[in-house]
């Protein structure tokens, strides 16, 4: 079943709605492992009995239905895995009239998830580490046989101070959209 075991880290960020209010303390999810497709298929074909090349064409065919019928304006409900629908990024215009297609700038992909990932937190378990910052300048002080990390140097060097918004697609910042829990729309860079 694997470890549930879920790495975070803890940050302050500013509140960007009220900018005297002082920081406040919140939780990042830190990414274990990147698991690739083929290594997902071959997880699901463990759990089933399948073997793997069925496996990967369901889940290939899937996707490609996936997007054929979300561009067809389709709304997806696949039980207990959630549903998916588009939603559209658009500039404004002075009126209805004067609103043409030109003005859509974005196709969004909306996904509302199912019963089986519902209350994952139940579910989980936590464990605090230290950022990738962190874990990064400890490793470099460790190969230049240094005593002491500098964390406030690490923290500002190359990647951006802590309140900067990260790249939720990285899987080396850590993270992903949402996983702070917190009132701020920000991710930091760990």
């Amino acid at each position: 079943m694997g470890n549930r075991m879920i790495n975070y880290s803890v940050f302050l960020l500013p509140n960007q709605m009220n900018k005297e209010e002082a920081p406040k303390a919140y939780a990042k999810a830190q990414v274990k492992e990147v698991m690739t497709f083929r290594q997902f298929v071959a997880h699901i074909a463990e759990h089933g009995g399948h073997k793997r090349g069925q496996v990967k064409g369901v889940l290939s065919d899937m996707c490609s239905c996936l997007v054929e019928q979300l561009l067809e304006g389709k709304k997806i409900l696949l039980d207990d895995l959630g549903n998916f629908w588009i939603s559209l990024t658009s500039m404004g215009a002075e009126s209805c009239d004067a609103f043409t297609a030109k003005n859509i700038t974005g196709v969004n992909i909306i996904f509302t998830p199912g019963d089986d990932f519902q209350n994952l937190i139940g579910r989980a378990e936590f464990n605090l580490v230290a950022s990738r910052v962190a874990q990064a300048a400890t490793l470099k002080a460790e190969k230049m046989g240094e005593g002491t990390v500098d964390l406030a140097g690490a923290k500002k060097k190359g990647t951006g101070s802590m309140t900067e918004p990260a790249d939720p697609t990285d899987p080396d910042n850590g993270g992903g959209a949402g996983d702070s829990g917190a009132e701020e729309p920000t991710d930091p860079i760990v």
